[in-house]
């Protein structure tokens, strides 16, 4: 709908009923009739047999409560606390852990109880593994200043701090919980680690927008990546026969992979102390010590003429 403007009130300023038909915003039930709104809500409640109806029927924990929680909990592996603050602020993560817990369906060897005390205990070793991990960044990085800037500005720190807390409920057969932290530092980092990868001490992961890493990828000690790694899965007709089958690489000790590069598949062992270089597409294993390497591109370098474009420049001209 256009906008009407009286004749000698043109600066008078639009009503908000006037400036919602301007900028296409309807009043409340504005253009829908109640037919069109009961039918509306009709087919969004209840539950109907479409595998997005079944799940939320099923009930799903609160994924913001889980991003609170992650936060909260990351911030104990990444920043000093005294000892005041810890006994107030440990109890507090393991009440909320433990409400997430309950809303969700654990082995029946577990309990929201067992599986919050068994992750508390494991906070020292978590702590321990994310220092190593900041270690390795400061030898990894020359642009890092010290150890403080790594800690509160990487991105690959705050990755790695919420996933070795997501792996550790990964391993304690916790569901959903896991994945939704994946998720939510994927989405804050541009690095996608599922929380079941299994990842050695001091592992670093240089600028990390584009890295992603598969479920079942093993990943030793000493490991350095760069941006726009994959350690991915190789794509069958029907992948869900893979499900629950090692299908992501296992990388040993001491490699370096740098950006661009994709290692596919659960049979793919990159040997210890291998360089993989950038934009490699590697499908099969490497023995230790391998250097793995693309042919260079064929440049074409042309000397500009008056009469002639370069390559990659636009007619700025026309």
């Amino acid at each position: 709908m256009t906008a009407r403007i009286e004749k000698g009130r043109p600066s008078e300023a639009p009503t908000p009923r006037s400036r919602a038909r301007v900028t296409g915003a309807p009043a409340s039930g504005e253009g829908c009739s109640p037919e069109v709104i009961e039918e509306a809500v009709r087919g969004l409640s209840g539950c109907s047999d479409n595998p997005l109806s079944q799940a939320v029927c099923r009930g799903i924990v609160d994924p913001q409560r889980v991003v609170d929680w992650t936060n909260r909990t990351e911030r104990l592996l990444r920043f000093q606390f005294d000892r005041a603050e810890l006994r107030s602020e440990i109890p507090a993560v393991a009440r909320l852990l433990a409400g997430l817990l309950a809303e969700v369906e654990l082995p029946t060897s577990s309990s929201p109880e067992s599986v919050t005390s068994g992750f508390v205990a494991s906070l020292v070793g978590l702590r321990e593994s994310l220092a190593e991990d900041v270690a390795a960044a400061f030898d990894g990085d020359p642009a890092a200043t010290g150890y403080e800037e790594i800690a509160v500005a990487y991105p690959a720190i705050r990755a790695m701090s919420i996933h070795r807390i997501a792996h550790e409920l990964y391993l304690r057969q916790v569901p959903l919980v896991p994945r939704i932290m994946s998720e939510y530092a994927h989405d804050r980092t541009g690095i996608d680690i599922h929380p079941g990868a299994r990842i050695g001490r001091r592992f670093f992961i240089d600028h990390g927008t584009g890295v992603v890493i598969g479920e079942t990828t093993v990943i030793g000690d000493n490991v350095r990546i760069y941006q726009g790694v994959t350690l991915g899965a190789r794509s069958i007709k029907n992948s869900s026969t893979l499900r629950g089958v090692k299908r992501h690489p296992t990388v040993e000790n001491d490699v370096t992979i740098y950006a661009g590069a994709k290692i596919l598949g659960g049979e793919t062992v990159i040997g210890a102390g291998s360089v993989i270089g950038g934009n490699v597409w590697l499908t099969a294993s490497v023995p230790p010590g391998s250097h793995v390497l693309t042919d260079p591109p064929h440049n074409v370098v042309r000397r500009e003429d008056r009469d002639e474009v370069l390559p990659l420049q636009l007619p700025w001209d026309e």
